[in-house]
């Protein structure tokens, strides 16, 4: 499908997830899928950009409107040192490196990655995702 324009692709995404189409909600999709490409944010640097845009949206309407994207499956969280969260809009599975220095999160060649076993859940648990973060440091 073609879009005619970044507010075309933001409300069919948000459609994709069932979501009504607000004028908060379409301009974070915007910034965060109108090009057409997949993005890594967290919710201070979506924030900042919705700024940018001169869009007026709180932080904390940023925080709630990444978890609505998450819920309706149009995002995927990916939490890094138990306390960072980065937001990514590629839905596949795929591996990630996280660059230390400039703590900037982006994807891993998939194709490279081998798991050959995970370990039995425990009893009365499922495995439900496997995020592999792989942490790098400029030499």
């Amino acid at each position: 499908m073609t879009y005619r324009t970044a507010e075309d692709r933001g409300k069919a995404w948000l459609s994709r997830g069932g979501l009504r189409p607000t004028r908060q909600r379409v301009s974070l999709a915007q910034l965060l899928v109108g090009d057409g490409r997949d993005r890594h944010v967290t919710a201070e640097s979506l924030h900042h950009a919705a700024t940018r845009a001169g869009e007026p949206v709180s932080l904390a309407t940023v925080y709630n409107t990444l978890r609505a994207f998450c819920d309706a499956g149009l995002m995927r969280e990916i939490t890094v040192d138990g306390s960072k969260s980065y937001f990514d809009t590629n839905m596949t599975d795929h591996p990630h490196f996280f660059w230390e220095e400039e703590a900037r999160l982006t994807d891993a060649p998939a194709s490279q990655l081998e798991i050959r076993r995970l370990p039995d859940a425990p009893e009365g648990a499922e495995i439900a995702a496997v995020d592999v973060v792989i942490r790098l440091r400029r030499v």
